[in-house]
């Protein structure tokens, strides 16, 4: 059975938004907990304009699931991972002023910087994963840096499939085929939603884990906004009376 880690960075967007603690993003990820979801999965940015380093710390406390921590190994990051010590560390090569993830790693030119970043997470206990595309060579470079897992960069699988084109997830397949041979485990993320994980989780083999955030989100804001616009209109019926 594939996991669901949800990231909750959108909901921190939220909340500092207006400048206080609410909606509490340490609250809704409890939630999430008991609603089902197998883990929790933030990606702080060097500006903290959503996920705040402090926030790690707090979530740490109440992450009873799996507690997965991305982002770009510059020291401050590493130095973050290294004292919450999460379930596991998920390395993505985004540039200081990346809106959202946008590439995979290339493991090949920085084998020799991730096998350091991997060794020293992996010396302190903390579960490997490096962000990557469908690209076999690469593929197959990542393995010799010591990663436990690649996660592989699904946003060309959501557009493609948006337009009806199903063929999209063959590279995807021969990936996870590849790590598997490998020795890798298998992550996925970015642009999976509600119309599209369904076919991608039946077609990948041996998918242990899919983070999905912006989505999940903006689908509970429709899926529950009739049910919270009824409620209000009840309790002004209420005052009313």
């Amino acid at each position: 059975m594939t996991k669901l880690s949800v990231n909750v960075n959108k909901i921190a967007t939220l909340r500092n938004a207006r400048g206080a603690n609410y909606p509490d993003v340490v609250k809704v990820a409890s939630d999430i907990q008991e609603y089902g979801a197998e883990g929790i999965t933030i990606h702080p940015r060097p500006d903290e304009r959503h996920i705040r380093y402090q926030d790690a710390f707090d979530l740490k406390e109440i992450v009873t699931t799996e507690f997965n921590i991305e982002g770009n190994p510059i020291p401050k990051f590493i130095d973050l991972v290294l004292k919450v010590k999460p379930t596991q560390v998920t390395l993505v090569p985004d540039a200081v002023n990346a809106i959202t993830s946008n590439a995979g790693w290339d493991t090949i030119t920085h084998q020799s910087f991730l096998k350091e970043v991997i060794t020293e997470f992996k010396q302190n206990g903390i579960r490997t994963s490096i962000f990557i595309d469908t690209n076999l060579k690469l593929m197959e470079a990542a393995a010799t840096t010591g990663a436990d897992r690649i996660e592989l960069y699904t946003e060309n699988y959501a557009s493609q499939f948006s337009l009806g084109n199903k063929e999209v997830v063959e590279p995807y397949i021969k990936s996870a085929n590849l790590a598997t041979e490998l020795g890798l485990g298998i992550n996925a993320g970015h642009d999976l939603n509600l119309e599209n994980i369904q076919f991608f989780a039946k077609s990948i083999p041996n998918l242990k884990e899919v983070s999905i955030g912006h989505a999940l989100i903006t689908e509970s804001l429709y899926l529950g906004l009739e049910n919270v616009i009824n409620m209000y209109k009840y309790k002004l019926s209420l005052a009313n009376n």
